[in-house]
Protein backbone atom coordinates (compact mmCIF):
# COMPACT_ATOMS: atom_id res chain seq x y z
CA UNK A 1 0.00 0.00 0.00
CA UNK A 2 1.26 3.37 -0.93
CA UNK A 3 2.21 5.14 2.15
CA UNK A 4 3.04 9.12 1.98
CA UNK A 5 3.28 9.64 5.69
CA UNK A 6 5.02 12.20 7.01
CA UNK A 7 5.60 13.58 3.39
CA UNK A 8 5.11 17.27 2.21
CA UNK A 9 3.83 17.58 -1.62
CA UNK A 10 3.62 20.85 -3.92
CA UNK A 11 1.17 20.78 -6.67
CA UNK A 12 0.64 23.35 -9.52
CA UNK A 13 -2.81 24.03 -10.38
CA UNK A 14 -3.89 22.54 -8.09
CA UNK A 15 -7.93 23.82 -7.71
CA UNK A 16 -9.17 21.72 -10.35
CA UNK A 17 -9.19 18.91 -12.69
CA UNK A 18 -6.69 16.88 -12.36
CA UNK A 19 -4.41 18.84 -10.18
CA UNK A 20 -7.11 18.83 -7.61
CA UNK A 21 -7.16 15.35 -7.88
CA UNK A 22 -3.36 14.37 -7.14
CA UNK A 23 -3.88 17.31 -4.15
CA UNK A 24 -6.48 14.48 -3.38
CA UNK A 25 -5.10 11.60 -3.28
CA UNK A 26 -1.80 12.15 -2.26
CA UNK A 27 -3.52 13.48 1.26
CA UNK A 28 -5.53 10.06 1.43
CA UNK A 29 -1.91 8.59 1.01
CA UNK A 30 -0.67 10.76 3.93
CA UNK A 31 1.01 13.88 2.47
CA UNK A 32 0.70 17.00 3.54
CA UNK A 33 0.23 19.69 0.17
CA UNK A 34 1.18 23.11 -0.98
CA UNK A 35 -0.49 24.29 -4.08
CA UNK A 36 0.49 27.54 -6.32
CA UNK A 37 -2.61 28.19 -8.41
CA UNK A 38 -4.65 31.48 -10.12
CA UNK A 39 -7.55 30.07 -7.71
CA UNK A 40 -5.99 29.27 -4.74
CA UNK A 41 -7.19 30.18 -1.52
CA UNK A 42 -10.30 32.23 -3.20
CA UNK A 43 -13.79 31.55 -2.30
CA UNK A 44 -13.69 29.24 -5.70
CA UNK A 45 -11.67 27.21 -4.30
CA UNK A 46 -12.35 24.67 -1.15
CA UNK A 47 -9.17 21.97 -2.22
CA UNK A 48 -7.34 23.42 0.84
CA UNK A 49 -10.49 22.67 3.14
CA UNK A 50 -11.10 19.33 1.59
CA UNK A 51 -7.26 18.50 1.90
CA UNK A 52 -7.45 19.77 5.55
CA UNK A 53 -10.56 17.90 6.49
CA UNK A 54 -8.51 14.69 5.47
CA UNK A 55 -6.30 15.49 8.80
CA UNK A 56 -3.52 17.06 6.10
CA UNK A 57 -2.02 20.35 6.72
CA UNK A 58 -1.85 22.59 3.49
CA UNK A 59 -0.81 25.67 2.13
CA UNK A 60 -1.75 27.69 -1.17
CA UNK A 61 -0.04 30.60 -2.58
CA UNK A 62 -2.40 32.50 -5.83
CA UNK A 63 -0.06 33.00 -8.23
CA UNK A 64 0.98 31.71 -11.46
CA UNK A 65 3.96 29.32 -12.90
CA UNK A 66 5.54 31.39 -15.48
CA UNK A 67 6.60 33.88 -12.66
CA UNK A 68 9.62 32.65 -10.94
CA UNK A 69 9.32 34.55 -7.85
CA UNK A 70 5.79 33.09 -7.46
CA UNK A 71 7.38 29.88 -7.78
CA UNK A 72 9.50 31.00 -5.15
CA UNK A 73 7.77 31.83 -2.87
CA UNK A 74 6.08 28.94 -2.45
CA UNK A 75 8.62 26.76 -1.99
CA UNK A 76 9.76 29.01 0.99
CA UNK A 77 6.46 29.42 2.36
CA UNK A 78 6.05 25.08 2.06
CA UNK A 79 9.33 25.41 3.93
CA UNK A 80 8.25 27.50 6.40
CA UNK A 81 4.76 25.76 7.13
CA UNK A 82 5.45 22.21 6.45
CA UNK A 83 9.35 21.71 7.11
CA UNK A 84 10.06 20.30 3.73
CA UNK A 85 9.36 19.50 0.33
CA UNK A 86 9.34 15.68 -1.19
CA UNK A 87 7.53 16.04 -3.95
CA UNK A 88 6.83 18.32 -6.51
CA UNK A 89 4.15 17.35 -9.35
CA UNK A 90 4.32 19.73 -12.25
CA UNK A 91 0.35 19.95 -13.68
CA UNK A 92 -0.61 23.27 -14.41
CA UNK A 93 -1.42 23.84 -17.70
CA UNK A 94 -3.50 25.35 -20.56
CA UNK A 95 -5.18 25.61 -23.79
CA UNK A 96 -5.57 27.56 -26.84
CA UNK A 97 -6.29 25.72 -29.36
CA UNK A 98 -6.76 26.34 -33.39
CA UNK A 99 -4.88 25.45 -36.47
CA UNK A 100 -1.31 26.36 -37.11
CA UNK A 101 -2.53 28.74 -39.94
CA UNK A 102 -4.53 30.88 -37.36
CA UNK A 103 -3.08 30.41 -34.19
CA UNK A 104 -1.38 33.78 -32.91
CA UNK A 105 1.73 34.38 -31.50
CA UNK A 106 0.11 35.18 -28.10
CA UNK A 107 -1.74 31.52 -28.05
CA UNK A 108 1.83 29.79 -29.04
CA UNK A 109 4.30 31.90 -26.46
CA UNK A 110 1.11 31.65 -23.71
CA UNK A 111 0.53 28.04 -23.42
CA UNK A 112 4.17 27.16 -24.16
CA UNK A 113 4.95 29.74 -21.39
CA UNK A 114 2.53 28.03 -18.76
CA UNK A 115 2.73 24.14 -19.66
CA UNK A 116 6.62 24.05 -20.15
CA UNK A 117 8.26 26.87 -18.68
CA UNK A 118 6.34 26.96 -15.60
CA UNK A 119 7.55 23.16 -15.13
CA UNK A 120 10.85 24.37 -15.42
CA UNK A 121 10.29 27.07 -13.02
CA UNK A 122 9.06 25.08 -10.53
CA UNK A 123 11.84 22.65 -10.97
CA UNK A 124 14.19 25.16 -10.54
CA UNK A 125 12.58 26.70 -7.38
CA UNK A 126 12.50 23.24 -5.53
CA UNK A 127 15.64 21.68 -6.61
CA UNK A 128 17.70 23.21 -3.81
CA UNK A 129 15.91 22.04 -0.88
CA UNK A 130 15.82 18.14 -2.34
CA UNK A 131 19.33 18.53 -3.67
CA UNK A 132 19.69 19.41 0.30
CA UNK A 133 17.89 16.63 1.68
CA UNK A 134 19.18 13.96 -0.92
CA UNK A 135 15.73 12.73 -1.72
CA UNK A 136 12.60 13.78 -3.87
CA UNK A 137 9.84 13.05 -6.32
CA UNK A 138 9.41 14.79 -9.46
CA UNK A 139 6.52 14.49 -11.75
CA UNK A 140 5.85 16.01 -14.58
CA UNK A 141 2.23 15.89 -16.38
CA UNK A 142 2.50 15.63 -19.59
CA UNK A 143 0.08 14.33 -22.36
CA UNK A 144 -0.62 11.45 -25.31
CA UNK A 145 -0.64 14.78 -26.86
CA UNK A 146 2.67 15.14 -26.71
CA UNK A 147 3.47 11.42 -27.41
CA UNK A 148 0.80 11.45 -30.51
CA UNK A 149 0.84 14.98 -31.60
CA UNK A 150 -2.84 16.21 -32.01
CA UNK A 151 -4.46 18.64 -34.98
CA UNK A 152 -5.20 21.91 -33.41
CA UNK A 153 -3.24 21.57 -30.75
CA UNK A 154 0.67 22.42 -31.90
CA UNK A 155 0.84 24.57 -28.79
CA UNK A 156 -0.06 22.02 -26.46
CA UNK A 157 1.34 19.04 -28.09
CA UNK A 158 4.77 21.10 -28.25
CA UNK A 159 4.57 22.13 -24.64
CA UNK A 160 3.88 18.48 -23.73
CA UNK A 161 6.59 16.92 -25.55
CA UNK A 162 9.16 18.86 -24.10
CA UNK A 163 7.62 18.00 -20.76
CA UNK A 164 8.76 14.65 -21.40
CA UNK A 165 12.44 15.98 -22.94
CA UNK A 166 12.19 17.92 -19.44
CA UNK A 167 11.72 15.03 -17.40
CA UNK A 168 14.50 13.45 -18.93
CA UNK A 169 16.92 15.81 -18.60
CA UNK A 170 15.92 16.48 -15.18
CA UNK A 171 16.53 13.20 -14.39
CA UNK A 172 19.73 12.51 -15.55
CA UNK A 173 20.96 16.08 -13.27
CA UNK A 174 19.96 14.61 -10.15
CA UNK A 175 19.78 10.88 -9.96
CA UNK A 176 23.14 10.58 -7.95
CA UNK A 177 21.72 12.82 -5.07
CA UNK A 178 18.42 10.06 -4.83
CA UNK A 179 15.81 12.51 -7.09
CA UNK A 180 13.84 10.69 -9.11
CA UNK A 181 12.54 12.40 -12.23
CA UNK A 182 9.24 11.22 -14.09
CA UNK A 183 6.45 12.05 -16.34
CA UNK A 184 2.81 10.70 -16.29
CA UNK A 185 0.95 11.03 -19.77
CA UNK A 186 -2.25 11.23 -19.35
CA UNK A 187 -5.48 10.26 -22.40
CA UNK A 188 -8.59 11.76 -22.83
CA UNK A 189 -9.94 12.42 -19.21
CA UNK A 190 -12.83 13.29 -18.05
CA UNK A 191 -12.98 16.94 -17.17
CA UNK A 192 -14.24 20.37 -17.42
CA UNK A 193 -12.28 20.80 -20.69
CA UNK A 194 -13.62 17.31 -22.21
CA UNK A 195 -17.48 17.52 -20.66
CA UNK A 196 -18.49 20.23 -23.44
CA UNK A 197 -17.46 18.41 -26.45
CA UNK A 198 -19.87 17.08 -28.67
CA UNK A 199 -21.34 13.19 -28.07
CA UNK A 200 -19.62 12.36 -31.74
CA UNK A 201 -16.18 13.15 -30.92
CA UNK A 202 -16.63 11.84 -27.35
CA UNK A 203 -17.69 8.40 -29.21
CA UNK A 204 -14.60 8.75 -31.90
CA UNK A 205 -12.10 9.10 -28.85
CA UNK A 206 -13.69 6.13 -27.13
CA UNK A 207 -13.50 4.43 -30.62
CA UNK A 208 -9.70 5.00 -30.55
CA UNK A 209 -9.31 4.37 -26.98
CA UNK A 210 -8.41 0.64 -26.60
CA UNK A 211 -10.36 -0.02 -23.67
CA UNK A 212 -13.11 1.93 -25.01
CA UNK A 213 -13.91 4.78 -22.13
CA UNK A 214 -12.48 8.28 -20.85
CA UNK A 215 -10.46 8.08 -18.24
CA UNK A 216 -10.96 9.88 -14.76
CA UNK A 217 -9.28 12.17 -12.98
CA UNK A 218 -8.66 9.50 -10.12
CA UNK A 219 -6.68 7.48 -12.82
CA UNK A 220 -4.06 10.06 -12.81
CA UNK A 221 -4.20 10.58 -9.66
CA UNK A 222 -3.30 6.95 -8.54
CA UNK A 223 -0.43 6.77 -11.40
CA UNK A 224 1.18 10.03 -9.93
CA UNK A 225 0.50 8.87 -6.29
CA UNK A 226 2.37 5.49 -7.28
CA UNK A 227 5.66 7.89 -8.52
CA UNK A 228 6.05 9.56 -5.39
CA UNK A 229 6.11 6.39 -3.22
CA UNK A 230 9.03 4.72 -2.16
CA UNK A 231 7.65 1.54 -4.05
CA UNK A 232 8.77 3.53 -7.13
CA UNK A 233 12.19 4.57 -6.18
CA UNK A 234 14.15 2.73 -8.85
CA UNK A 235 11.98 4.82 -11.48
CA UNK A 236 13.21 7.33 -13.43
CA UNK A 237 13.15 9.46 -16.44
CA UNK A 238 10.17 8.04 -17.45
CA UNK A 239 6.93 8.60 -19.04
CA UNK A 240 4.05 6.70 -17.65
CA UNK A 241 0.84 6.52 -20.07
CA UNK A 242 -2.16 6.61 -18.40
CA UNK A 243 -4.27 6.83 -21.57
CA UNK A 244 -6.63 3.23 -21.94
CA UNK A 245 -4.11 2.15 -24.36
CA UNK A 246 -4.61 5.02 -27.03
CA UNK A 247 -0.79 5.54 -27.82
CA UNK A 248 0.60 2.50 -27.31
CA UNK A 249 4.08 2.46 -27.76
Amino acid sequence: MIDLTGKVAIVTGGSRGIGRAVSLMLGRQGADVAFLDRLACTIEDHTRDDVEALGRRSVCIGGNVTDPAACAALVNETLKELGRVDILVNNAGITRDDLIMRMSDEAWHDVLNVNLTGAFNMTRAVLRPMLKARSGRIINMSSVSGQMGNAGQANYSASKAGLIGLTKATAREVASRGITVNAVAPGFVITELTEGLPDSVKDAIKAATPLGRFGSTDDIAAAVAFLASDEAAYITGQVLGVDGGLAMM
